[in-house]
Formats: structure tokens, C-alpha cells, sequence
């Protein structure tokens, strides 16, 4: 197992019911495919408790939380406060995930923007990054970013990135990363697998979003940690690396970005 390149799932919701009393073989599943880290995704602060559980109990796992932006319009408003106050706990190490939704929740539109405004702040104030999922919004996540990061630098993932070469070109500007889930390995996805082509892998990372959006050769099914390894076998090929190299780097990178995740000790 040691000869396998070891990533970084850096984005998973391990406490959905789709994995509920699995996680232990999840987790080793994971650790065969070489993805010895995984960062699980609160998006409602509800399940807050249940997803630091799961990266209290697993050492290769960590967490990160906020409103995700098709729940803003139906969760209570978190502060700025209440997000901060999480960076206390040490495997706690990314502020979301947040955003813009438009493609099915278009008409809370304002309370997202308030949301994500509030996501930024604890951003900007603990240093952690921001994880953006951004759909049919380009323009205004393209401004908001911009205008936010002209008040004060913060650090950011657009998750799962799938959106156009106008807003990957404004986050590559603005210094933050691109992270590329099963959607760049499906066979039809030549567009997106061009725009990532065309960013400096070293600001690429690798993610599954499990469990949705299963690469091939498990498309259509439920997605896990291991898949990742599949998705990161094509990120290879777009940028024209062997594998172990771009298992390296795109590590190497999410070190560099969830820098708490590096410092953390006892880390794999």
C-alpha cells in the first residue's frame, strides 16, 4: 500500500445517510486507493455535532462547515461569530460549504448573497479557506469574490468547479484554487477538462463531493473517498503528468491551502 500515491479527498459529506454505518470500511477503502485524507462537509449547522464526530473518530478525517447555499433560505442565519468560534476545534479547518446556487434555488438569490458575505467574514477572520459551490451564478459570485477580496485578502476552493472559463479565469486571478471532481472524468465533460488544462496546476485540487457525482467507472452509483483516485488518474492526463507527480502536487497543494490540515499533528 505504501507504493500507492497517496491524495486528498478534500471535499466529502461522510455524515450523509448514504454511508451511515459504513464509515469504518469507507474509510478503508479509501486508504487502499492511497487517499489517506478526507475533509467532510457540513452544510447545514444542525449536523454540526454528527460530522465533527466523524472526524474525531477517524484520524485521516477532518471537517469543515457552513450553510450551504440551496439550505440558506431555510436554515436559521449563522454569524460571523458562530463560525469563528469553530476554528477552536483543531481538526476543524474550512469555512463552508457556501455560495450561490441559482440553478434550483434562483429565488432566494438575497439571502444567499447575505449568506455568503457572512462566510467570507469568518473567512477572512480565521485565515481558513472559503468552499465556494457556486451554480448558474457566475456574475454575481464573480463580483462578490472580487469585491470582497479588494476589502480584505481571504483564501478560497471553488468546489467542484464545472462552471465557465470567465469565472475559473477571475478565481485563478483573485489566488484561489480550482478543486476537480468526477464531473472532469465524464466522457462528455471536454469543455471542463479544457479549462482545467489551462489553470497552473498548482492551484488544482481533487475531490469526489461523495457521495454524488461518481467518476467513471462508477458513474451512477454512490460515490466514496477511494473514487477519488479515479478522478485524479484523468487530472494526470489533462496536465499531462504521471500520476504520481500529479498525486504530489495537487497534495502538495491542498497543504498549501487548508495549511491547518498540514500543521495538524497526528495527520497521516
Amino acid at each position: 500500500m505504501t507504493d500507492i500515491p497517496q491524495i486528498t479527498d478534500s471535499h466529502c459529506h461522510l455524515d450523509f445517510p448514504d454511508f451511515e454505518g459504513e464509515l469504518d470500511q469507507i474509510v478503508e477503502n479509501a486508504a487502499k486507493a492511497g487517499v489517506v485524507r478526507m475533509v467532510t462537509i457540513c452544510t447545514k449547522l444542525r449536523q454540526l455535532d454528527q460530522v465533527r464526530a466523524i472526524a474525531e473518530t477517524y484520524p485521516q478525517v477532518f471537517f469543515a462547515a457552513g450553510t450551504h447555499p440551496m439550505s440558506a433560505a431555510e436554515e436559521p442565519l449563522v454569524s460571523v461569530e458562530e463560525l469563528v468560534s469553530l476554528n477552536d476545534h483543531p481538526k476543524f479547518v474550512g469555512i463552508g460549504e457556501t455560495g450561490l446556487d441559482y440553478h434550483y434555488t434562483a429565488d432566494s438569490k438575497a439571502i444567499q448573497q447575505q449568506n455568503l458575505h457572512i462566510h467570507i467574514d469568518a473567512a477572512r477572520q480565521t485565515g481558513l479557506p472559503l468552499i465556494i459551490h457556486s451554480r448558474a451564478a457566475d456574475g454575481d459570485m464573480i463580483r462578490i469574490l472580487s469585491d470582497e477580496h479588494a476589502a480584505g485578502a481571504f483564501n478560497c476552493v471553488m468546489h467542484c468547479f464545472s462552471s465557465s472559463q470567465r469565472l475559473a479565469e477571475a478565481a485563478l486571478d483573485l489566488g484561489f484554487y480550482l478543486s476537480m471532481s468526477g464531473i472532469a472524468a465524464f466522457p462528455k465533460s471536454t469543455d471542463l477538462r479544457e479549462i482545467f488544462a489551462a489553470a497552473p496546476v498548482d492551484r488544482i485540487l481533487v475531490e469526489t463531493d461523495a457521495p454524488y457525482l461518481a467518476p467513471p467507472p462508477h458513474r451512477g452509483k454512490r460515490n466514496e473517498p477511494a473514487y477519488s483516485a479515479h478522478t485524479a488518474k484523468v487530472g494526470a492526463e489533462i496536465f499531462k503528468m504521471d500520476y504520481a507527480d500529479f498525486a504530489r502536487q495537487t497534495s502538495e497543494n491542498f497543504e498549501r491551502l487548508f495549511s491547518k490540515v498540514a500543521s495538524y499533528k497526528g495527520t497521516t
